[in-house]
């Protein structure tokens, strides 16, 4: 299969699966996605930190003198200043909560105007997901198998707070949901064209390599993992460390099996 075949089927598979997903769980009853929930974002949590510190930066530094290490260093770290700014600028808003601040309705135009901001944040975030599954297969199928599972595993919590926004923008569910395809398949957009560009410029590939693990790096640090300590209790806290670790025990054992 040609490697531009293996970007787009997981670029589809870390979009629309997530969006299924979400959707499929705003069927539940609300106490039981309350519950739910944190779960998904601890995994998610493990299996970003375990892609970008098990097989994105590897990968990244694999083969670099002194002076390249140096440069990917500053490279993630200026990636994950610009996530950051991003997000300030509310142009990558990242929400995992029905309750967040920055997504709270007050008027129906503010609501249908925050709808639509969510709708363009998310496609220009799914477009740089798939930005970083082409560089992760142009660099190793493996590795960019890896990296998909990365992405549908903080994808699925963040579709459910942008579909709970949606609904709360006057959207009915089914809209919604068409919405989220619609933007998921931004995703394949990026993937392809980066297909192509990163095709003629390899040498770029290490330093999106080193903004992809900024960017994983980030979203677990910055936006998953604050929320988790809204549950201080020992037993919600066993269960996070728990949760985190099998997602990045899930990585871990993926990387290692597809390379034998």
């Amino acid at each position: 299969m040609s490697l531009l075949i293996w970007i787009i089927l997981f670029c589809l598979f870390g979009g629309v699966l997530s969006v299924i997903a979400a959707a499929i769980f705003l069927l539940f009853p609300d106490r039981t996605q309350e519950r739910l929930l944190p779960h998904a974002v601890s995994f998610a949590i493990g299996a970003m930190l375990g892609a970008a510190f098990l097989g994105l930066l590897p990968h990244a530094v694999t083969g670099a003198n002194a002076l390249e290490f140096h440069q990917l260093g500053m490279t993630v770290l200026v990636g994950i200043l610009v996530f950051f700014v991003l997000e300030k600028m509310v142009v990558w808003r990242h929400c995992h909560a029905h309750d967040c601040e920055a997504h709270a309705p007050t008027e129906a135009h503010r609501r249908q105007a925050t709808g639509t901001l969510i709708l363009i944040g998310d496609g220009i975030h799914n477009m740089v997901d798939g930005v970083l599954i082409a560089a992760a297969f142009l660099t190793d199928v493996h590795l960019g198998i890896v990296t998909s599972l990365a992405v549908a595993a903080h994808e699925i919590p963040q579709e459910v707070g942008d579909f709970a926004v949606l609904l709360h923008s006057g959207l009915k569910r089914s809209r919604a949901f068409l919405f989220n395809i619609l933007t998921s398949m931004t995703t394949v957009i990026g993937g392809v064209a980066a297909y192509f560009w990163l095709a003629h410029s390899l040498n770029l590939v290490p330093y999106v390599i080193a903004i992809a693990a900024s960017s994983f790096i980030y979203i677990a640090v910055a936006d998953l993992i604050p929320g988790l300590h809204q549950r201080v209790g020992v037993k919600a806290t066993l269960q996070q460390i728990t949760l985190i670790l099998s997602g990045m025990a899930m990585i871990y054992f993926t990387h290692a099996t597809l390379h034998q």
